[in-house]
Formats: C-alpha cells, structure tokens, sequence
C-alpha cells in the first residue's frame, strides 16, 4: 500500500522532462545526474524511512568522449553469449558480413547498427587476416571508433570440416526438396543458406 502511494505522489511531484532523439553515441551526464536527483529529492520526501531504488543510471559507465581526430585503429569488442573473442582489440580494419553485404570498417566509420547474416567476420590487424564464421546476431558501430560485434553462435575458419560442411549441404537440400509444410521447408532452407554460406567461407 505504501508503494502504490508513493509511485502516486512520485508520479505528480516528479515530471520527465521530453529530449529529442539523438544518434550520437554519448549520453550527456548533466541530464542524467539532474532526472536521478529530482527522483531521490522526491522520494525521500515521500518515504524517507526507505532507501530509494537505483536507477539505471547507477550500473552505467559514461562513455568515451568522441575523439577530436579520427584514431590510427579501431577498437572491436567481439562477444558471444558464452564467450568474449575479442576484447577492447586494437586493429586497422574490420569486415563484417551484414544483411547488406560485406561491410568494411575502418576508424572514423559512420555510427551505425547492422544486422548480421551468415558470413565471413574478418579483422586484420597489419598483415595479419583472422576469419570468423559468423551465424547471427548485430553489430554496433560507434562514433568514437569502436565496434562491437555480438553473434549467437561463431567458429574461426580454419576449425571448420569441409568433408562435414559438404554433407549438411546435401542432406538439408534432399530434406528441402521432400518437404511436405511450410515448417520443414521453413528448417531446411535454413539449413542449406547455413551450410551454403559455410561452402563459400570454406571456397573463399
């Protein structure tokens, strides 16, 4: 009861203000430590025997500051649900394989969101070339040349069984062709995209 009053009076005493939508990757930190203080001046009015809740705020690190001249590298965060590939990486060039295309990174890269498809994630750094067979997932590119690569499931390249690539190929393509409703022709179409876009990883 004592909740239901105070998210009450909360709710008239506390007003948010509206801000235009921003595609800048930095969230200024003066609006946030203004709306958190409002909330906590309200509440402790209302209830100041109860510790007011923490706001999202209070679990985020400020971002980086834009940098004044594009940097020499770009920074890639590579994660997976169960594993952090690739961590605050230093490297020239990253090749992310999205709905589009094949998407080439370089520092001072647009901001952008991508969806990924399956393909070839490549990150050179110098001479050196390392390929990721990606499935799925998203890629985050920020103003301040950073890149942040998330995929639900990846393999590096050179761990990939051809001999096995070329049997689901053929497999999930006889089950596409003898498929009798929209959910087994639905599994096996994408059964063959997968092993197809591994074939070409393999072939490339």
């Amino acid at each position: 009861m004592v909740f239901r009053q105070a998210s009450r009076l909360l709710a008239g005493s506390v007003r948010l203000s509206r801000r235009p939508f921003s595609t800048a990757t930095e969230v200024p930190a003066a609006t946030t430590t203004h709306t958190d203080s409002g909330f906590m001046e309200s509440w402790t009015k209302v209830i100041p025997n109860i510790d007011p809740p923490k706001t999202p705020s209070h679990f985020m690190n400020p971002r980086p500051a834009t940098p004044s001249s594009i940097p020499s590298k770009i920074t890639v965060n590579f994660v997976l649900p169960y594993a952090s590939e690739l961590s605050t990486k230093e490297v020239d060039m990253v090749i992310i394989p999205v709905t589009t295309g094949q998407m080439g990174v370089l520092p001072g890269h647009v901001p952008t969101i991508a969806e990924l498809k399956p393909g070839i994630l490549s990150v050179h750094e110098g001479n050196d070339v390392t390929k990721y067979f990606l499935s799925s997932g998203f890629a985050f590119i920020h103003a301040n040349s950073v890149a942040d690569v998330i995929a639900v499931e990846a393999v590096p390249v050179d761990h990939i069984d051809p001999s096995l690539v070329q049997k689901g190929l053929t497999d999930f393509t006889q089950k596409l062709s003898s498929a009798t409703t929209e959910l087994d022709k639905a599994e096996a179409q994408i059964g063959v995209d997968i092993h197809s876009a591994l074939n070409a990883a393999l072939s490339g």
